[in-house]
């Protein structure tokens, strides 16, 4: 019975991580880029009660008997599925339609990636400007450097098309190609990247290294959209229904351990 209490409890605490991890992507439905983040379980050892020859007689038994001691979280995934394009007034807005990222450079001068697009040119380094998040970090162009133009472009006019290269137009107001273009990159797991603070996600060797859309011809190439921002993909109703149901099964190991209780208080009136 002591075995059931504990075992109860690791559902307790795995159930509790699902509705920390439920709650999460409800508070971020309206984050520009996210993704949906799924708990994997796992169970834990099995305790062998009978072995496979247990019978008097010594004849063999087909089955042994075993009992599990739990459940525990193994992981908590991403689901990189395409977010809903949301229209947008700004002109540094821009959407991934596809599976990149854009690349951006932390504060430890080491690269991140995003799908988040909500971009901003500020002034930076010798009087430019610079196209950065809304956070101040540097949006980083196919040659890993970061973007910067001189004071004589009107940024409200430049223009960036469908494989990222940013656009001006020229005297006769035909947009003209810059020679720079976004760095936008895939990876072979996705899922392995490891999830940063503001949406940023960082290499691992589970994602395998980044793989530039520029330089890759055997990639499905990501398409830009200007205008807009891909939404969270976060889906309410799947969310609420996933906590009703974690709700519930927290409830039934509650009763697991409430049974045990009453059974060793059972054990123990005997003594009287």
């Amino acid at each position: 019975m002591v075995r059931s209490l504990w075992t109860a409890a690791t559902g307790m605490i795995a159930q509790q991580t699902n509705v920390d991890t439920i709650a999460n992507n409800l508070s971020n439905v309206n984050t520009t880029g996210y993704k949906t983040e799924v708990n994997e379980f796992k169970s834990l050892l099995y305790q062998n009660i009978q072995q496979k020859t247990t019978k008097a007689d010594g004849s063999m038994k087909p089955v042994a008997a075993q009992v599990g001691l739990g459940v525990r979280n193994s992981a908590i995934t991403s689901i990189f599925k395409q977010g809903a394009f949301l229209a947008n007034e700004s002109d540094s807005a821009f959407a991934i339609d596809g599976r990149g990222f854009f690349t951006i450079q932390g504060q430890d001068g080491n690269a991140y990636y995003t799908r988040n697009g909500n971009f901003q040119w500020t002034l930076g380094p010798n009087n430019t400007n610079m196209l950065c998040t809304t956070e101040g970090l540097p949006v980083l162009d196919v040659n890993g450097n970061s973007i910067a133009l001189s004071q004589n472009y009107v940024v409200s006019d430049i223009t960036v098309n469908s494989v990222g290269e940013l656009c001006y137009p020229d005297e006769s107001n035909n947009a003209q190609t810059m020679g720079i273009r976004l760095g936008i990159y895939q990876f072979s797991n996705p899922a392995g990247l490891e999830k940063q603070a503001d949406g940023l996600f960082a290499e691992t060797a589970a994602s395998g290294q980044p793989l530039s859309e520029a330089t890759n011809t055997s990639l499905s190439p990501s398409r830009l959209v200007q205008g807009y921002l891909e939404g969270s993909n976060v889906q309410v109703v799947d969310e609420m229904v996933n906590m009703i149901v974690a709700q519930r099964a927290y409830e039934l190991n509650s009763k697991a351990i409430t049974a045990s209780d009453e059974m060793m208080q059972q054990a123990n009136n005997l003594r009287r």
